[in-house]
């Protein structure tokens, strides 16, 4: 592979649909159907791209290539394919070409997201907009001209308490549609949106919000998983009181216990007072209308885990997020009006975003408030069947755990309108390919990704057009300059390397939340390669064009000076049946020695003798690598997540090595704090790896 002046990598193999029998000896396990090429969104814009500019795209990555090494021309023709509007001038898209951080997309427009988001269907206003899954299979719909009154309704409500551009709402709120309803209001007035959903406690919650200094809080009085009804008007209360500079807090009934807010005034909601119901909010009709604001204004505010130290505050803008969201809902994953869009996800996590952004394409959205898994692992899969879903996501975990389970959801549902299946959050195995093509069916096509918060979008993923081989992800993204590079910063083909973008993407952050000199940004992303994001995952790009991320590139096993991503050890122990699943880390020791140790959780009825102990090591030296067998396999109960599911490798890592727990990582970071504590009998200081 080699790297245009700028950086861009070049000379990527053909990949999808008629690749060249000479790409690759590896077959794929999907390829696309040619009806629906055909009438696919990304096709009419190769087509609308060849009529404005001549270039002919045979492949999906000759258009790739073409998206790279003409960023301006390509997000022009992003723009006036999907009909931006906007004030002002456009005279160039991308005003410095190569600058990063601090390229400077669109100057001189002025846009809406929440405008863009709603601007569907003003002839059909009864067709649903949204549907609102709730565990206890209470479904409510809401029509896209409901869902403009509402937020018309709650942004006049909002204009009336004071909220101005640049000011914090925030959101304490599970997946419903009281949630998106708030997000869109805020965003039509021009204030920037943040939300956590309602498993971290006040604590937690506050430890992001605070920074903030929200002028309004919107809060849920609990939510419901697994079976039982979680209650948390006394973590509401809490809240508040640890954000003083709230001027009202908008109380929602979810799960129908007595709400702590009484309308004040009466219910027109002409009265903004510390308490508010949202029936109050939402009560006065008022006239859908939207502050144009610059295209790099603040539209929401994520946060990084918060696994080590305060949650970093990441701003994006209206318009970086409008593009791309176009891109990969419009083009990548093929949404639209009669294509809907349901992804399992949290408030925390940046899937919501962009399940929110189906709106932007037409496609009707599912929100589901409630566990996975309950009351069994095919629930998904029945909300899909029963909304006619063409769009589902989920994560590799619940993949495998259907799998386990004996799953064979294409037999027993009517998932005949499924079309994509997306899987984020960390690698997807090979074998789950399989068991989506042998269980769901081989019409569904196995959208894995990789991106995240940083950029709240993909920088790989598939597309209507690409092939899909086991275990690996289809292609780079639109738009996305992506490589693996070596240490020295030379791109590499068919090896592994860090994740680098070359190129900016307009989604990049605006910047972190208090990081006034851009110190704490550019440490993130560019202090390693100057200039160029590298973004924290092994990557290798294939002969093929395809990319295979292998994990953390600060968690990887390096024994010996041979480094072996984690992702290649779950990927042989997952497929165990006497496993649910698994956690490695490779500490470096004080004494200069290296510990390789395996977590495992047991299946029901399975204890961790010395056959299965052979049988693991034999696995992972015959399929990963003889020389990371890890040195001890040790059963414990649980393996701690991220709120957003990614499993704590390094904090873990850290611990084995001998920090003290509580300055590892913060409790509200961690989906089960307990499972934590098992690992601080492994330290060092305890004896821990066996010698």
């Amino acid at each position: 592979m080699s790297r245009d002046s700028a950086g861009a990598p070049l000379d990527i193999a053909p990949t999808g649909a008629g690749a060249g029998a000479g790409a690759d000896t590896v077959p794929p396990i999907w390829r696309p159907d040619p009806a629906v090429v055909a009438t696919s969104a990304i096709a009419g814009f190769g087509r609308f791209v060849t009529d404005r500019t001549g270039a002919e795209f045979g492949e999906y990555l000759d258009l790739w290539r073409w998206s790279v090494d003409h960023l301006d021309a390509f997000w022009d023709a992003v723009w006036d394919f999907f009909g931006v509007e906007a004030d002002g001038s456009r005279p160039v898209a991308l005003a410095e070409s190569t600058a990063m951080p601090g390229a400077r997309w669109f100057p001189g427009t002025r846009l809406n997201y929440a405008e863009h988001a709603l601007r569907h269907r003003p002839g059909d206003d009864d067709v649903v907009a949204v549907t609102a899954v709730s565990e206890d299979g209470t479904t409510s719909r809401t029509t896209w001209a409901q869902l403009r009154a509402q937020v018309a309704a709650l942004a006049q409500w909002l204009r009336d308490a004071g909220v101005q551009r640049g000011d914090r709402v925030v959101g304490y709120l599970p997946d419903t549609t009281p949630t998106l309803i708030a997000f869109l209001a805020a965003a039509s007035v021009g204030a920037i949106w943040s939300a956590c959903a309602q498993d971290y406690g006040a604590d937690g919650a506050a430890a992001r919000f605070a920074q903030l200094e929200p002028v309004v809080l919107f809060a849920a009085d609990g939510y419901p998983w697994n079976g039982r009804v979680h209650d948390r008007r006394d973590q509401v209360a809490a809240l508040q009181r640890a954000l003083p500079t709230l001027r009202a807090t908008v109380h929602v009934t979810n799960v129908g216990l007595p709400s702590a807010a009484e309308p004040d005034g009466n219910d027109s909601g002409t009265d903004i007072g510390r308490d508010v119901t949202w029936e109050a909010a939402i009560a006065r009709p008022a006239e859908l209308s939207f502050d144009r604001v610059d295209f790099d204004a603040p539209l929401w505010m994520l946060f990084s885990s918060g696994t080590t130290g305060l949650p970093k505050g990441i701003v994006h803008g209206h318009g970086g997020v409008l593009l791309e969201h176009y891109k990969l809902l419009g083009l990548h994953l093929d949404a639209g009006p009669d294509r809907s869009v349901f992804w399992y996800t949290t408030t925390n996590w940046i899937m919501w975003n962009i399940v929110a952004s189906g709106l932007l394409v037409g496609a009707p959205i599912v929100l589901y408030d409630g566990s996975p898994g309950y009351p069994d692992a095919a629930r998904l899969w029945q909300i899909a069947a029963d909304h006619r879903v063409a769009v589902l996501g989920v994560s590799p975990g619940y993949l495998l755990a259907c799998a386990k389970a004996g799953l064979r959801p294409g037999r027993d549902l009517d998932l005949g309108r499924l079309r994509t299946l997306g899987s984020t959050g960390s690698p997807l195995t090979a074998p789950s390919y399989q068991w989506v093509r042998d269980a769901v069916g081989p019409h569904v096509q196995v959208a894995s990704s990789s991106g995240g918060t940083d950029v709240a979008s993909g920088f790989a993923g598939s597309a209507p057009t690409t092939d899909v081989w086991a275990g690996e992800i289809s292609a780079p993204n639109l738009g996305v300059a992506l490589a693996a590079w070596n240490d020295a910063g030379q791109p590499l083909a068919g090896q592994v390397g860090e994740l680098v973008v070359t190129k900016p993407m307009p989604s990049m952050p605006l910047y972190f939340w208090n990081d006034p000199d851009g110190a704490r940004y550019r440490d993130a992303y560019f202090s390693t390669f100057p200039g160029v994001w590298r973004h924290g995952d092994w990557m290798e790009v294939t002969e093929r064009g395809s990319v295979i991320v292998s994990g953390r590139s600060d968690s990887t096993l390096n024994r010996n000076g041979v480094r072996l991503g984690s992702a290649d050890i779950y990927a042989v122990v997952d497929k165990l049946p006497q496993l649910t699943e698994s956690l490695v880390i490779g500490a470096e020791l004080g004494d200069g020695g290296y510990w390789l140790a395996l977590f495992v959780v047991l299946a029901a009825g399975t204890a961790l003798d010395q056959e299965l102990t052979r049988a693991i090591k034999s696995a992972i030296a015959a399929h990963a690598s003889p020389r990371h067998v890890p040195d001890d396999i040790i059963a414990v109960t649980a393996v701690p997540h991220t709120r957003t599911g990614k499993k704590l490798e390094i904090p873990v890592k850290r611990i084995i090595q001998g920090h003290p727990l509580d300055q590892v990582v913060a409790r509200d970071a961690v989906d089960d704090y307990d499972a934590l504590t098992q690992f601080t009998a492994y330290t060092r200081r305890h004896g821990g790896p066996s010698s």
